[in-house]
């Protein structure tokens, strides 16, 4: 698939088969994300793959929506802070970085034909204590991974003059 066609595909999906996702596809989408851009090539994440089932009510304890859990899998990006490149005004790019690595993540899913949806708005203590994350690991990001069961709707984005400037401000 051509990459503009790709990114015109994605969408947040929020229906899931319960098909299991096959192994080499789950590796392609995990292997996008280990190629990901980061600062300084550090690499500061690590990601967790979560079987789901038979941990739903668990699972919901991180975020409450009934189709976060219903995806036979679910992916966490954690961020290790102390791993990452640091600007000279101290901008530690950790979140960027794990940033990159999710979206080639949920692209390279979508190319497979997979779904996904970026969440954030989790419960962070929940998600500590579901995952048992160490000191100094901080979750960022989630999305389930499965085959969709529904449909896109339209996508509504800014027009391109209401995001871009030349030369300055």
């Amino acid at each position: 698939m051509d990459f503009f066609e790709l990114v015109q595909k994605r969408y947040s999906v929020r229906a899931y088969k319960p098909d299991p996702v096959e192994d080499d596809k789950l590796g392609q989408v995990l292997e996008a994300a280990r190629l990901a851009p980061t600062a300084s090539n550090r690499q500061p994440f690590q990601i967790i793959v979560i079987h789901t089932a038979g941990r739903e009510a668990e699972l919901r304890r991180i975020y409450g929506k009934s189709w976060f859990a219903q995806a036979p899998l679910l992916i966490a990006i954690c961020a290790i802070p102390a791993q990452s490149w640091i600007r000279r005004d101290g901008k530690n790019y950790a979140d960027v970085d794990v940033t990159i690595a999710m979206d080639h993540l949920i692209l390279a899913a979508t190319n497979l034909g997979l779904g996904t949806c970026w969440v954030a708005a989790f419960d962070p203590a929940a998600t500590r204590e579901v995952l048992h994350l160490p000191a100094g690991v901080e979750p960022i990001a989630f999305t389930p991974l499965g085959y969709p069961a529904d449909q896109p709707g339209p996508k509504e984005r800014k027009s391109l003059p209401e995001l871009v400037r030349y030369e300055h401000w």
